[in-house]
């Protein structure tokens, strides 16, 4: 009976080893700060950053000593999901769960969000909302304002078109603004939506500098096409970006409208009538859509360019509206959706190229080769 006690004793001395290692591990890594106390060290989050990433930075930076633990310590609170994107000042002597706290409920000093390419600018206003840098309907406001529209010198209506995509870091509004409420709020609302509007366009001409003819040729020149070319050039690169994401084919599609435009024919481009119907449009471009004339945007039934860009481009899309591609194409269909056009030069060549296209969709839905 004593050698079955002693045994179990030593058992239990084993198996308390591992374990008392283990909480000691744990609170020295908890109650040991990696940094100085003061010391203010700025960090970045970006977008979709996986937790591993994000603790192997923390750890470079020296502001946690042990990136395994950290992680181990975000997915034991269940936090892991949880760290926002953005720029933060972190405090250097912070133990690690006031770091894991700033990164999950702080307020970044500057946030960082993704606008992609081909977003209409009510796309964009709804995700600067969601990420809760301005409201929708300031930021429709201000893009709409005659006054700010000189002041950042657009020719339009709205700024559609000069909302640069890119990878931003923005200022947050202010919370104390936001808590005074009233007035106050409201002012500070609207002066957040046109600083941040302000930011995309003045973001946009930088990135357009370099690609006007006769421009200075490089970023930075604020060296502006006349109107009639600018309206003309921002507006085909905005048809363009929506119509292909394949670039080897941007220079080509803006080739086939320059052709179309040559010789008085109509655009015909499905994108600036589904821009014409605005938010409310389902994903269904029916024919009783293409025949209504009331449509400003409606390029199968109006000559010429529509009334402005249907939607934020890219440098690439800009530059083919520019320098179109010189052939004889007036026509183009997706060969398969999603994928490469095939481009033609008479009607019957497109219409074959049509049937091919809808013979490879019904193929598709059925299973076969």
């Amino acid at each position: 009976m004593k050698t079955l006690l002693r045994l179990i004793i030593i058992v239990l001395i084993v198996a308390a080893v591992p374990v008392f290692w283990v909480w000691r591990e744990a609170r020295d890594f908890l109650d040991t700060p990696a940094g100085k106390p003061g010391e203010q060290v700025i960090f970045d989050v970006n977008p979709g950053a996986h937790l591993n990433r994000i603790a192997d930075d923390l750890e470079k930076r020296g502001l946690i000593t042990s990136a395994r633990n950290f992680v181990l310590l975000a997915r034991w609170k269940k936090l892991e999901n949880r760290l926002q994107a953005g720029r933060f000042a972190l405090e250097g002597g912070a133990k690690p769960e006031a770091v894991l706290e700033a990164l999950v409920n702080g307020r970044p000093v500057l946030q960082r969000v993704t606008v992609p390419e081909g977003l209409t600018w009510w796309q964009t206003g709804r995700l600067l909302e969601s990420e809760g840098l301005v409201r929708f309907e300031d930021f429709r406001e201000a893009i709409g304002d005659p006054e700010f529209l000189r002041h950042y010198g657009i020719p339009f209506a709205t700024a559609e078109g000069f909302l640069m995509p890119d990878t931003y870091l923005l200022k947050p509004p202010d919370p104390a603004a936001e808590a005074a409420g009233g007035e106050a709020a409201a002012v500070a609302a609207k002066a957040q939506a046109r600083a941040v509007a302000g930011r995309m366009i003045d973001n946009f001409w930088r990135k357009a500098a370099p690609l006007w003819p006769e421009g200075g040729g490089r970023e930075g020149v604020a060296a502006r096409p006349p109107a009639p070319e600018l309206k003309k050039w921002v507006t085909l690169a905005s048809i363009v970006e929506k119509e292909t994401g394949i670039p080897e084919e941007r220079a080509r599609v803006a080739g086939v409208y320059e052709n179309r435009l040559g010789r008085g024919m109509l655009l015909q481009a499905d994108p600036t009538v589904i821009y014409g119907l605005g938010p409310s449009f389902d994903g269904n471009l029916r024919r009783s859509q293409l025949d209504d004339a009331a449509n400003a945007y409606n390029t199968y039934q109006r000559p010429g360019l529509p009334p402005g860009p249907i939607a934020s481009f890219g440098t690439a899309a800009l530059a083919a509206a520019i320098r179109p591609e010189r052939h004889g194409y007036l026509y183009f269909v997706a060969k398969t959706d999603g994928g490469e056009h095939q481009f033609s030069a008479t009607l019957q060549e497109h219409n074959r190229a049509v049937r091919e296209y809808l013979r490879q969709r019904r193929a598709a839905s059925r299973g076969t080769p």
